[in-house]
């Protein structure tokens, strides 16, 4: 296996190396700050032993973790590289100049990818000597319980860039959803911001409350979601298929149409609202706990689907 690169190991750099470390890659971890890479390697000794005990590691924690080494520079972390993955603050400066070093220090054969999900790939890149072989990895974190990446190429983005991308992903378990250009906001953003709109306007309109719509998507649209897509939702969803369903309720859609386009601020009355709500239901004080429960109800998941797809081969 080849060696993978984390330049920035905040929860997302993290999340990666335990990602590329189980998939069967060397992978060195640095950070501009002194201590982080080393407790990068500490919190993966946690998350491998309770992968293991969800059965969703195929090697021992240790033999994973031993993969995994705190280096002192960029220098050493991408000396052999064939995989750089920069997740480095989202400040733009920050990272363009990091890029830069990045570029001129790895391997010409490695691929430079950055976590970003804020900033398109030609912002990051259009600097760059080495700018054909730079595209967007972004996670949906954390990547190591979450195998959907957003792959996305800048303009100048070669396409042999984006497959060996892909490549490389899919063979470390992720699912890339592979862009054939870029776009503000990617793919995951645009779906997730859309829901959220609607989230925020049924709540400031007084038509329910956030736990009603939580319900609604928790206890509902996620049940389905958390096996198959939208298209496939809908495809299943009329005895036609999804040209059946898109003549049959496409008028419904278009209907609502008009009364979503109108935005609601989200920092605005309705905040306290679901603020209220939320405190109500979890303390501020808990919510570091309940990420920990989120990241074990995730894993429980992981396994699950795991041990479907090898019953069923689906």
């Amino acid at each position: 296996m080849s060696e993978v690169a984390i330049i920035g190991a905040g929860l997302i750099g993290r999340a990666w190396a335990v990602a590329f470390a189980r998939a069967g890659h060397r992978v060195a971890i640095w950070d501009a700050t002194e201590g982080v890479a080393e407790a990068a390697t500490a919190f993966a000794e946690t998350a491998l032993r309770e992968l293991a005990a969800n059965r969703l590691l195929d090697d021992p924690p240790e033999t994973v973790r031993a993969r995994m080494t705190a280096v002192a520079t960029v220098q050493a972390a991408v000396a052999d590289a064939a995989w750089v993955q920069e997740s480095t603050p989202e400040v733009l400066e920050v990272k363009r100049g990091v890029l830069a070093t990045l570029d001129a220090a790895a391997p010409a054969g490695a691929i430079l990818a950055s976590s970003t999900s804020a900033f398109l790939p030609s912002a990051l890149s259009d600097h760059l000597a080495g700018r054909h072989r730079f595209c967007v990895a972004h996670p949906i974190n954390p990547p190591y319980l979450i195998p959907a990446c957003e792959l996305v190429p800048a303009p100048w983005t070669d396409a042999a860039t984006m497959d060996r991308a892909a490549d490389f992903l899919t063979a470390a378990g992720q699912k890339p959803i592979r862009m054939q250009k870029e776009l503000e906001g990617f793919v995951m953003n645009r779906m997730q911001g859309a829901l959220l709109e609607e989230a925020f306007r049924l709540v400031a309109d007084g038509y329910a409350s956030p736990e009603d719509v939580d319900v609604g998507i928790r206890e509902g649209l996620a049940l389905r979601w958390s096996f198959m897509g939208p298209f496939e939702t809908i495809d299943l969803n009329a005895p036609g298929g999804v040209r059946d369903y898109v003549l049959r309720y496409q008028s419904i859609y278009a209907g609502l149409a008009p009364s979503q386009w109108r935005r609601v601020d989200w920092a605005g009355p309705v905040l306290a609202a679901v603020e209220a709500d939320r405190a109500a239901r979890l303390p501020r004080a808990d919510l570091a706990q309940r990420q920990v429960w989120r990241d074990r109800r995730l894993m429980a998941l992981a396994a699950h689907k795991r041990r479907i797809r090898g019953e069923t081969g689906d």
